[in-house]
């Protein structure tokens, strides 16, 4: 594959998402320098493939800031006196307050291109690196000042590393991230926090609900006191809107039997199913996938025989899901397939001796 990306690409900052992105690139050939205020960091990140040490004589093209966002304004800035000639972006999730700070500064905002890649993972770091992070995911773009050029750079970028690129206003960036991301790492972190003084033999009792409402809370404290802070506004809004429905929850329950309740409760719980089936699914589309449950029996190779029959019946799997309670002797396997491919790929898996549960 030929990259639409023109090097040398400078990346400062050698963590998850710099590292990442430095591994793509260098995949596909682009010369990448790597510049961060550790140099281990840098030696880490090049024993990765995500580049080289940055040289004196480095003329970059392209500048990629991934820093914590306190310092994302005061970097991009330096990076845009230090690089006349090179086109500047930076990687943080919040837009507006960045922005608000270049102009303030009087920066070059002619060849600075915000934007936010919709992908991470529970741990940081260079050593979490990958170079398909961002295959499949939105990559958004805020660049309102911004010449066509340098819009144009930094799109390259985001479909060179497989990303979807999605031009949005700044202030309508972090309103969105609020919703899908910030608050959703809040409110996953205060339900695994009630888990500290829980029994053991209720934590015991855990299922794979839990642990998908919960995955998220192990993120960095540090990362996320900066990112909540410089998004507060939206995230309060958010969360006000989050307690309102949380007073209405607690006063349905408190009495379930007036008049009423019950149905408040269930409004909820409706309200939520239909938010669900609006979250975009398998390369970034809206459609509603059937899922199918299947049983898999507790030994070695039985998921990759289950995975290989349902690519030899010629169907494609949009998603899978698993579920293995600790000391079960059976798994839970959850495939999502197009809705036209249910009813025959249930009838060739039970054929061939699968068991089937209930599927949605």
């Amino acid at each position: 594959m030929t990259a639409r990306t023109q090097g040398p690409v400078r990346v400062v900052g050698a963590g998850l998402l710099g590292a990442s992105i430095g591994q793509a690139l260098t995949a596909l050939g682009v010369d990448v320098a790597l510049a961060d205020h550790s140099r281990s960091a840098v030696s880490l990140a090049a024993d990765y493939g995500a580049g080289r040490a940055e040289r004196p004589d480095d003329r970059p093209a392209l500048v990629v800031v991934a820093v914590p966002p306190d310092v994302t304004a005061e970097i991009v800035a330096t990076e845009l006196a230090s690089h006349p000639a090179a086109i500047v972006t930076d990687v943080a999730s919040v837009k507006s307050g960045i922005l608000a700070e270049l102009s303030a500064a009087g920066a070059d905002l002619s060849r600075y291109v915000g934007s936010h890649p919709m992908a991470g993972r529970e741990r940081g770091g260079t050593v979490s690196a990958r170079a398909d992070l961002f295959i499949g995911r939105p990559w958004v773009i805020a660049a309102p000042a911004a010449a066509g050029i340098a819009w144009r750079a930094v799109e390259a970028l985001a479909l060179d590393l497989g990303a979807t690129p999605v031009r949005m206003d700044a202030t309508a960036h972090d309103r969105a991230v609020a919703l899908v991301s910030h608050v959703p790492q809040l409110v996953s972190s205060l339900l695994a926090a009630r888990l500290t003084e829980a029994p053991d033999e209720a934590v015991a009792l855990a299922g794979q609900g839990l642990r998908d409402t919960t995955r998220i809370a192990a993120s960095d404290p540090a990362l996320w006191v900066q990112i909540l802070g410089a998004n507060a506004p939206a995230v309060v809004e958010v969360l006000s809107g989050y307690r309102t429905d949380l007073d209405a929850a607690i006063a349905a329950l408190q009495d379930p039997s007036a008049p009423g309740a019950r149905r408040a409760v269930a409004e909820t719980i409706a309200a939520g199913g239909a938010g669900v089936a609006r979250i975009p699914g398998k390369h970034g589309t809206s459609k509603r996938f059937a899922t199918i449950t299947v049983l898999v029996d507790d030994r070695p190779g039985e998921l990759a025989r289950l995975l290989t029959e349902i690519g030899d019946l010629g169907v494609n799997m949009e998603d899978l899901r698993l579920e293995h309670s600790p000391g079960a002797q059976v798994g839970i396997a959850e495939i999502a397939v197009l809705p036209e491919a249910e009813a025959r790929l249930i009838a060739d898996l039970e054929a061939a001796g699968w068991r089937i549960g209930a599927s949605e």
